[in-house]
């Protein structure tokens, strides 16, 4: 059986990441050969059920639309919540519709008109299922490396990956820090949603720097603290039911972060209050969502009373 990631090394030829065209096709496959988990041999039969579908990429839309229509769509539908939770999206696989927990395309909008990744390598820090990756494929990007250890994101991919046709948009199943030493030359780099689960959030930072080339793009998305006067929350505990949730900067103390780890004309493009029509349980993540995390009563605290989640996006150069 080729490997899901063998293409990434053809994808990676000719691009500044050459040298790496045989080694991170590598790691993942052998993640996967190693890993011990107690629902892998469901998933993997699941993905091993999942039906032939004519191969079809409609990607610039907010649902990325991946495989014709198969003739059963209700069997679909059973294997594909199979890997519950679906966080981000929206997406259609072989004609069935998946409403995930996240509006994703929602956060792109906001993204979108502040970049240009025509002809880039990307490189997605915690990318989850490769949402992302196929609306910066639409955007015209070259190729999209997603990394995520977490392998039921991994499973959703493969997923995708069985109605799509071969197109350069990988996941693999590492840690960032899993990521070969000295690894560098991706054109942009993003990473959304990682940063405040970073008890060493200046160590993310020098890494988003070191894998970017020189005149290289990040963007970071975070949740920022938006009180005047307050430089950061360091949650004692949870933070909107997160226990994971270690560092909250103002959007001024990050830009200074940013630069002092040596990016270049930072901008702040987008503050945004997170609304509960934005991240919300559904039939396809049926876990409790922002709405149950939030203070009865008072959306703009957190259950632990911390102010409610806003988020920003930053852009800044690599020098």
């Amino acid at each position: 059986m080729i490997s899901p990631w063998a293409p990434l090394g053809d994808a990676l030829q000719g691009t500044a990441l050459e040298p790496w065209a045989q080694v991170l096709p590598e790691l993942g496959q052998r993640f996967m050969d190693e890993v011990q988990h107690g629902d892998l041999l469901r998933w993997q039969a699941a993905l091993a059920g999942l039906p032939l579908a004519r191969p079809l990429a409609r990607l610039d839309r907010p649902a990325p639309q991946l495989g014709e229509p198969v003739p059963d769509p209700e069997a679909l539908r059973v294997l594909l919540m199979s890997f519950h939770p679906w966080r981000k999206g929206p997406l259609e696989l072989g004609g069935v519709p998946i409403d995930t927990e996240w509006r994703s395309d929602w956060k792109w909008d906001r993204i979108a008109p502040h970049i240009d990744l025509r002809g880039h390598t990307v490189l997605d820090i915690g990318c989850g299922n490769g949402y992302f990756g196929w609306r910066m494929l639409a955007s015209g990007a070259r190729c999209v490396l997603g990394v995520d250890p977490t392998l039921v994101f991994v499973m959703q991919w493969l997923a995708q990956r069985h109605f799509a046709p071969p197109l350069p948009n990988f996941v693999l199943p590492l840690r960032d820090h899993e990521l070969p030493a000295g690894l560098s030359g991706f054109d942009s780099a993003f990473s959304m949603g990682v940063l405040y689960h970073r008890k060493q959030p200046g160590d993310h930072l020098a890494d988003l720097y070191r894998w970017l080339r020189p005149g290289g793009r990040l963007v970071l998305e975070t949740l920022v603290l938006d009180c005047p006067g307050q430089d950061c929350l360091v949650p004692q505990g949870r933070y909107a039911r997160m226990r994971n949730v270690a560092y909250i900067p103002s959007p001024q103390l990050l830009m200074h972060e940013l630069a002092a780890t040596g990016f270049s004309d930072v901008r702040l493009v987008d503050l945004n209050v997170t609304r509960v029509d934005e991240q919300r349980s559904t039939p396809w993540m049926h876990f409790e969502s922002l709405a149950q995390c939030l203070a009865p009563g008072d959306p703009s605290r957190t259950a632990e009373g911390h102010p409610a989640p806003v988020r920003a996006v930053f852009i800044a150069q690599r020098d």
